[in-house]
């Protein structure tokens, strides 16, 4: 049974297309990065408004994605959500050949490529569930973080290497393939979908089609808590992130293949939890294999903020990064797995949607937050904060029934 979701050859195709992707992305993140920093030479605050502009789509669209999901068919918005990313990125490379790449633009195709994850997303979360029976998700949400785990653990090492070769402009060309990739194999799925539901599109019955999704989440037992501890713990990692990279690149004195390098066990640490993420899963319950994962963040990006500028700092970063990859791989699936399993269908794409958009929306208050308190505090400090907004993320989900929920 815990098995089951890879005896299933559609959920193998979308599988394979899921970690395919993770790989280009894993490359994009490093050399965007890169690209942000030392090419185009971003203060932190700058850094953080172009990590922000990625998920700042979320705001505004992610309510509306989530409508939209439940009323076409998932496959085709996956599809060609998956397509016009792989044109967007493009972008940068061409406008970098063309001497009018700048942080303005970076952050304008950054924008462009976050509006369509939030369709891809919505309909990848939500499309799931019609590959696979409830009982198997738990284990089709792990089989996905362990590939995009592995893909964490060797896809930064690779931009890394990437950037040092070709530049950073042009190793983003890894993540338009993996995205054209990935829509050419989820195009040929064979899955049927029901039928679509007949319903006005008028404003107000929109409106009203969010409304229930919200009301959904924010008023159900355990979803809820979940969802405020998660739209917490993203803040604290945006803030994270937005110090993290100016401060292993410069004050720790890193370069491209260094930082490659380091952020590659973020995935050594992720795959570890992922597979042992259904065991967890089983014996703790969905809600304490989530705390366990958050209990880890705090203690991770603590030791992060202690780092010397010295070889054994980079130690230090090293192994932080492994246990801050552990929480996520251990606590992603099981927290997923529980959502989707409880979640009726004809609100998959809302409740996937609406949670998704307001953790990205946290993410961005996160990353413009950590890149002023870096520039106003310094880099350490806004760890430091980060680490306080991990511990009470933990703090709800222990507090709350969400504690003590179960797979069904």
């Amino acid at each position: 049974m815990r098995d089951e979701a890879m005896k299933i050859p559609a959920f193998v195709r979308y599988w394979t297309a899921s970690t395919t992707g993770a790989f280009g992305t894993a490359v994009s993140v490093v050399a965007v990065q890169v690209l942000v920093v030392q090419v185009l030479v971003a203060s932190p605050m700058e850094v953080g408004i172009v990590n922000a502009a990625r998920v700042l789509p979320y705001a505004f669209l992610g309510l509306f994605a989530g409508v939209l999901v439940d009323r076409v068919r998932r496959k085709p918005l996956l599809v060609w959500s998956n397509a016009a990313q792989a044109v967007a990125l493009l972008a940068i490379p061409v406008l970098w050949l063309a001497d009018a790449l700048t942080l303005v633009v970076v952050a304008a195709v950054l924008f462009v490529v976050g509006a369509l994850s939030v369709l891809e997303i919505a309909a990848r979360q939500s499309f799931l569930p019609r590959l696979v029976p409830k009982r198997a998700l738990l284990s089709a949400n792990a089989r996905i973080d362990q590939g995009d785990t592995v893909a964490m653990t060797s896809g930064p090492a690779l931009g890394g290497g990437l950037v040092a070769l070709i530049g950073a402009p042009f190793a983003v060309v890894a993540d338009v393939l993996t995205c054209a990739l990935g829509a050419v194999m989820n195009a040929r799925l064979r899955v049927e979908e029901p039928p679509l539901p007949r319903r006005p599109s008028t404003p107000s019955q929109v409106l009203a089609d969010i409304s229930v999704g919200v009301g959904y989440i924010y008023r159900h037992r355990t979803i809820a808590p979940h969802a405020i501890s998660t739209h917490i713990w993203f803040i604290g990692n945006a803030m994270a992130l937005t110090a993290f990279a100016p401060f292993a690149l410069r004050e720790l004195g890193l370069g491209a293949l260094g930082y490659g390098v380091v952020m590659a066990f973020t995935g050594v640490g992720g795959l570890a939890g992922a597979l042992l993420a259904v065991k967890a899963g089983f014996r703790l319950g969905a809600g304490g294999a989530t705390l366990l994962g958050f209990a880890v963040a705090p203690v991770a990006w603590g030791a992060s903020a202690l780092a010397p500028p010295t070889a054994a700092g980079i130690v230090i970063l090293a192994a932080a990064q492994v246990m801050a990859g552990f929480g996520m791989g251990v606590g992603n699936s099981n927290s997923l797995g529980y959502r989707q399993a409880v979640t009726p269908d004809e609100l998959q794409g809302r409740m996937n949607a609406s949670i998704r958009s307001a953790n990205r929306t946290c993410a961005v208050v996160g990353a413009l937050a950590g890149g002023l308190v870096a520039q106003l505090l310094g880099l350490r400090q806004a760890l430091w904060v980060a680490v306080a907004l991990f511990v009470i993320a933990a703090a709800v989900v222990f507090g709350s029934p969400f504690r003590t929920a179960r797979h069904e």
